[in-house]
């Protein structure tokens, strides 16, 4: 293991040695085996299918569970053994959040400013401060459970904000939200990393969000990372080049990927949602080939179409999952 940095020097990072968890009830192992860091001041994202793993490592991270194997450190303190001192460095915003209705989001701003410490008056200059960051001082004196989706994930992310964190773990938080109130979120968080200087640990299971976002990928699979990366180096690791070709009738699709298999060199191919993706270099000149090989084999296409891969299919081929769906419960 490397020798560890000064403390103060590593409040905004995270790294992870081999981290795993094993639930009793059932003899689950949720995490196997992973190892990752986050260097100070990056945007970094955790993708990952239903029931990879990710929400397991995030609420170790978070010191909600603690791990069975392998050791972890946030803003430089042992998750396990420090995890008062991992607290007060951190934000954490979870899908499921215990704001009071009843309260307007003001009161409650400065209800989270007294539990980290602050007295009466640095408390209202802190949500004042906070309210105006995500763009809720006209809506202050509302009560909470009268706030749109929009404005709960706004409020949260300001909730998380108080204490001024180095290290912010959001757990998928515009899941739900419109395209409007996605792009104001995705501004405050780029905001955040960049200017500020925080480090964000982003969930998420909008790959364009990823894409738009993140410094850094990695992608975990049955308890294992099986992909980290820059989002430029995961896309490059597919191929330049993505083909989607439909077919007149399921008959000649699910044949035309066994002739492609068969006659076609270095090509990966995924069949998804009636279509079948073709994973190549120098896409014009093998596109003219994948004609004129299902042509001969008297295979009628209805469409072709070449672009680059997307973030999305770097997932599927990896995982042979889509993306979405709702969080995984390990």
């Amino acid at each position: 293991m490397p020798k560890r940095k000064g403390l103060l020097a590593m409040h905004g990072t995270i790294e992870v040695n081999h981290l795993a968890k094993t639930f009793k009830k059932g003899n689950v192992k949720a995490v196997k085996d992973v190892s990752f860091t986050v260097n100070e001041g990056e945007f970094f994202a955790f993708l990952g299918p239903n029931g990879a793993g990710k929400s397991t490592v995030v609420q170790m991270l978070t010191t909600l569970i603690n791990p069975t194997g392998g050791e972890a450190f946030v803003a430089g303190y042992n998750v396990s053994k420090d995890p008062g001192k991992v607290r007060r460095h951190i934000g954490v915003a979870l899908q499921e959040t215990g704001v009071d209705p009843d309260l307007t989001g003001r009161e409650m701003l400065e209800l989270q400013a007294h539990i980290f410490g602050y007295q009466k008056q640095a408390a209202k200059q802190r949500a004042d401060e906070l309210l105006e960051i995500v763009q809720l001082k006209g809506d202050a004196s509302r009560r909470i459970g009268n706030y749109s989706g929009g404005m709960r994930r706004r409020l949260d992310l300001a909730l998380t904000l108080v204490h001024e964190p180095k290290i912010l773990f959001l757990d998928e938080p515009t899941t739900g939200l419109d395209p409007t109130n996605r792009i104001a979120i995705w501004k405050e968080l780029e905001r955040l990393n960049k200017e500020m200087g925080t480090t964000i640990f982003l969930t998420t299971q909008y790959l364009e969000e990823a894409d738009s976002l993140a410094d850094r990928i990695s992608i975990i699979n049955r308890g294992l990372i099986v992909a980290s990366g820059t989002p430029k180096e995961l896309k490059a690791q597919i191929g330049s080049d993505l083909i989607t070709l439909t077919f007149k009738n399921e008959a000649d699709l699910q044949k035309s990927e066994s002739v492609l298999e068969e006659e076609l060199d270095t090509v990966d191919l995924i069949v998804r949602n009636d279509k079948l993706n073709v994973y190549v270099n120098e896409g014009n000149k093998q596109l003219l080939q994948i004609v004129r090989t299902l042509d001969q084999h008297q295979l009628e296409l209805e469409t072709t179409n070449l672009s680059s891969p997307t973030l999305d299919d770097i997932f599927l081929k990896i995982t042979n999952e889509p993306a979405g769906g709702e969080e995984d419960g390990q």
